[in-house]
């Protein structure tokens, strides 16, 4: 084929938008906080043969286990899927990651010819199973968890399979919001079956279809471009999740990044933690995932997201692990684990690519679940995923209140939450000293505090880096470690970070999220910065002191001269020159 060059950016970048319009239409008509407000939901374009050639800007975490699942509904409806299909699957042992991620995949024909497929996951606020919400990471097994959803027609030919709608409806708790959920993923895959065909209409669909093998092999080029750039040989990295909830036994991350001459990259888990207890074991769609977007987030700006990518990079990891699990393992948690895979691969790469990678973040998002029922006995469900903060740059500080570099999730308003819902909040706020010190500081920390309403709830956490601080790096320190309290009269008392338990009207729950990890020697942090730090309330006058050598004044006024002495005995470089106001 020849490529012509403005042809192939007029199609990826048309590709991307209609990924992305998929992506505005499912906020636009989803029923539940969780999609519509965090945000826990992906698109992607697929092309007429499974192979992802488009992701839109939205879950990371999700996208790089669409392969997987794909290669699951061709293994079965190959041959037997038509116009007007739209197949829906869940199950993390078919290909998917947890049973709250309903996968749908809509064919897309043009002159007869299968084409594309149009990808719509949303993570739903609940799939039934013994807790609600469906997510708890004191599961014992996948059949405790939800409906298990293999690859099956949702609709055949444009028809309604309406066994399979009520088979879905009977067993969720809340099956307005699920219905009106996946109906928003069913009119975001229209979008973008009305994106595609006009795309082929234009450029001809059998251009579109060799532009879009094209654009996979040009993103495995680029990436092979680039690796071949890095140092050669075997870079190691382990982290650890503080339990899974049952024992008090850590569960170690252990990631070898074997760099080859041919531009490929062996991943190599051997080492990490065997398959848990709790609901916290990733299945290898998710672990893959996790490792392709870790790898691509070191990668350049202009490398397309999609399956080329993947090509690249070989990923081992032992069955029977928390990171490839057999059944009957749960997976609700899963998550979890995919963060500190982040982590550790993350550690891997720095001492690969040092300028390229920030210090550790938070974790992961903490996920606070209260659910109950309303004086009418209707049942209410808060699927709450707090975004923190991240670790330190190479070149800037991190930031908070954000989402995970890993998602791209969204803190739930407040005012939604409580008009929704039997809660109050009664804090929201950052917690003081939790970031790790450095030449560029790690994000500070969340606190979140709930106030229940309802007569009575049944509280799920989901919270982690408890006893393992977020990592700093190049000199940097770690970052604070998370905490959880509950309060019942005037009584505060501390809870572990995976529990379920009911609560009573009145209780006050208070989660403190970790902070993140620094980078750089903290005494090469411009002093006017530390007090621009304390001005705002992130950070205290005795961890300016402690941490920076960094001393004040009266109203926070910078004391130059006590910090210079005070640096001075800590074999500390001279203060930039400038001056420091007050």
């Amino acid at each position: 084929m020849k490529v012509d060059p403005i042809t192939f950016a007029v199609i990826k970048s048309g590709l991307d938008s209609i990924a992305d319009d998929m992506a505005y239409t499912v906020v636009r008509i989803a029923r539940s906080e969780i999609v519509k407000d965090v945000m826990d939901f992906s698109a992607a374009i697929c092309a007429g043969d499974g192979q992802m050639v488009a992701q839109a800007k939205t879950i990371a975490q999700h996208l790089g286990a669409i392969p997987e699942a794909m290669a699951s509904v061709l293994g079965k409806y190959e041959g037997d899927l038509h116009d007007g299909d739209v197949v829906i699957m869940n199950d993390p042992y078919h290909g998917g990651m947890h049973l709250p991620d309903i996968f749908m995949f809509v064919p897309i024909f043009h002159s007869g010819k299968r084409r594309a497929f149009a990808v719509v996951i949303c993570h739903h606020t609940d799939v039934g199973g013994r807790v609600p919400g469906s997510n708890a990471s004191d599961s014992t097994e996948i059949y405790q968890e939800g409906l298990r959803i293999p690859p099956l027609k949702l609709y055949d030919r444009g028809v309604l399979n309406t066994t399979l709608e009520a088979l879905i409806k009977i067993n969720v708790r809340v099956p307005d919001r699920v219905w009106g959920d996946l109906s928003a993923q069913f009119a975001a895959a229209q979008v973008g079956k009305r994106g595609l065909e006009k795309l082929m209409q234009r450029y001809g669909a059998d251009d579109v279809d060799a532009y879009m093998q094209e654009l996979l092999d040009y993103a495995e080029r680029l990436t092979r471009q680039e690796i071949k750039t890095w140092p050669k040989g075997t870079y190691s990295f382990i982290d650890y999740i503080d339990d899974d909830g049952f024992s008090d036994t850590p569960i170690p991350i252990k990631v070898a990044i074997t760099v080859n001459g041919d531009g490929t990259l062996l991943v190599d888990y051997t080492g990490s933690s065997p398959q848990v207890k709790g609901a916290l074991n990733s299945t290898l769609s998710f672990t893959h995932s996790l490792t392709y977007l870790s790898i691509r987030c070191v990668l350049a700006k202009d490398v397309p997201n999609n399956v080329g990518l993947f090509r690249c990079i070989i990923v081992k990891a032992p069955e029977s692990s928390v990171l490839n699990p057999i059944m009957p393992g749960p997976c609700a948690a899963r998550a979890l684990t995919g963060y500190r895979v982040f982590d550790t691969m993350l550690g891997a790469l720095a001492q690969i690519v040092p300028d390229k990678v920030p210090a550790a973040g938070e974790g992961g998002n903490s996920v606070i679940c209260i659910s109950g029922l309303r004086p009418n006995r209707q049942p209410f469900i808060i699927v709450d995923m707090i975004c923190g903060a991240w670790g330190g740059r190479p070149d800037k500080d991190g930031l908070e209140a954000v989402t995970n570099a890993s998602q791209n999730l969204s803190n739930m308003p407040v005012e939604v939450m409580e008009a929704e819902h039997p809660v109050r909040i009664e804090d929201y706020s950052f917690v003081p000293d939790s970031c790790g010190a450095g030449q560029y500081r790690g994000g500070v920390g969340i606190r979140r505090s709930y106030r229940i309403l309802a007569p009575e709830a049944l509280l799920q956490l989901r919270t982690d880096r408890v006893k393992f601080h977020p990592y700093g790096l190049n000199g940097g320190e770690p970052g604070g470690l998370s905490k959880n309290y509950i309060e019942i009269g005037n009584e505060r008392s501390a809870i572990p970070g995976k529990i379920t338990r009911n609560v009573t009207e009145g209780a006050l729950l208070i989660h403190e999220q970790a902070g993140a990890g620094g980078f750089g020697n903290p005494l090469l942090r411009d002093p006017s910065d530390v007090r621009e730090d304390f001005l705002d309330g992130k950070i205290t006058a005795e961890f300016a002191r402690k941490h920076y050598a960094v001393t004040f004044g009266p109203r926070g006024v910078l004391d130059v001269e006590g910090t210079a002495a005070l640096r001075s005995s800590r074999d500390a470089p001279p203060l930039p020159e400038g001056r420091y106001g007050a």
